[in-house]
């Protein structure tokens, strides 16, 4: 159970002093009835639930999920004092200000980023132990040469491949820069998110990323129909 006057804080940003006066001028209203009882239990397996407050619709959640498409030139983070961040492109997500990355992608990689509200969530999905798959497709500046047995990067790092595969111009996201010359693409799933990883892998087998997207997380598939920047709020 979720307190209205909580969720209504929550959901648009306010305090809840702000929440249980809207609540009480009875500007906010639950399933078309104004609501008077700011400490009202809703049931959080009812929402996201439909409110109007003050006139303007929106949806209430107790836990948001959002993907969002990464464009290149913005960094995974809240705030930077240098570059433009991907958690501005989600100001008009659900419970923006509780917003999480799961993860994290480099400024020069597009692609799936998720976004939650749950903690529990993010150490699920991003602990080593759990051994996630994360997909990415490649524009390489030549073929890498086979893998070995066991490739070792110049750190010590043994990066964790699921699979490493040539990429079909036609099969390439569309989110993926891949210039009208582009050499070489590829694919490759690893189980693990060390810095800069799928690029040194690559520079180890002799070759070089040109451009990098990442198309899967888990079960999570980056739509070929969202743009860059844009995001859609999961159930």
């Amino acid at each position: 159970m979720a307190r209205l006057d909580i969720l209504i804080a929550r959901n648009l940003g306010w305090s809840r002093a702000a929440a249980r006066e809207a609540i009480a001028d009875g500007v906010v209203l639950i399933e078309g009835a104004p609501a008077t009882d700011a400490r009202l239990d809703i049931d959080t397996a009812r929402l996201p639930l439909e409110a109007i407050v003050d006139g303007e619709r929106i949806e209430l959640f107790d836990v948001a999920r959002v993907l969002l498409n990464k464009p290149i030139g913005c960094v995974t983070a809240l705030r930077d004092p240098r570059h433009p961040t991907a958690y501005a492109l989600l100001a008009d997500a659900p419970l923006h200000d509780e917003l999480r990355p799961v993860g994290r992608l480099d400024i020069d990689t597009s692609g799936l980023l998720l976004w939650t509200t749950d903690g529990a969530e993010i150490q699920r999905l991003t602990h080593p132990k759990r051994a996630v798959p994360r997909t990415y497709q490649a524009v390489l500046a030549r073929d890498p040469q086979p893998l070995p047995a066991e490739l070792v990067l110049d750190d010590g790092h043994r990066p964790r491949i699921g699979e490493l595969t040539p990429l079909a111009r036609a099969d390439a996201h569309p989110s993926l820069d891949v210039p009208s010359d582009a050499p070489v693409l590829a694919s490759i799933t690893i189980t693990g998110g060390a810095y800069h990883e799928v690029r040194r892998i690559f520079a180890a087998l002799g070759s070089h990323v040109l451009a990098l997207c990442r198309v899967r997380f888990g079960e999570l598939e980056l739509p070929r129909d969202l743009p860059l920047g844009g995001f859609r709020v999961l159930g």
